[in-house]
């Protein structure tokens, strides 16, 4: 059976209100991670993540999911706690196995980002199993 194919410009949103939780500075790892109080790149990202992988969702089938391959992106305007970012994806086309987007995120002021991202789709079970292989042995 092939899968379903999506139309060229197809687009999804994924909206925020930016929390303290998502500001740079909360994302730091230790002590001395010194970085400013505003919407972190890696929240905005993770936004148009969403954003993408909601486009995807008419396409996939059960027990799948779509991931992130690459992200090539710009975060070009700080936002401040309080403010609502929306994050746009635009489907572009495929690249072989992978789905090519345009991501878009904006506060209320104007663009805060943009770039494009690509995402595989995979089997859920599969994913985890090859994870978990990757731990530690005790």
């Amino acid at each position: 059976m092939s899968r379903a194919e999506l139309s060229t410009g197809a687009s999804a949103t994924a909206t925020t209100l930016v929390a303290e939780t998502d500001l740079a500075d909360e994302v730091a790892f230790d002590a001395g991670d010194v970085f400013p109080a505003v919407y972190a790149t890696s929240r905005m990202i993770a936004l148009m993540e969403v954003a993408a992988a909601r486009v995807l969702t008419s396409i996939l089938e059960a027990g799948e999911n779509s991931v992130g391959v690459t992200v090539d992106i710009e975060h070009t305007s700080p936002t401040p706690a309080g403010a609502r970012v929306t994050a746009e994806a635009r489907y572009l086309g495929r690249e072989g196995k992978l789905y090519l987007f345009e991501v878009l995120a904006r506060d209320d002021a104007g663009i805060i980002g943009k770039g494009r991202h690509r995402r595989a789709i995979v089997e859920a079970k599969r994913l985890e199993a090859s994870a978990g292989r990757r731990r530690k042995p005790a």
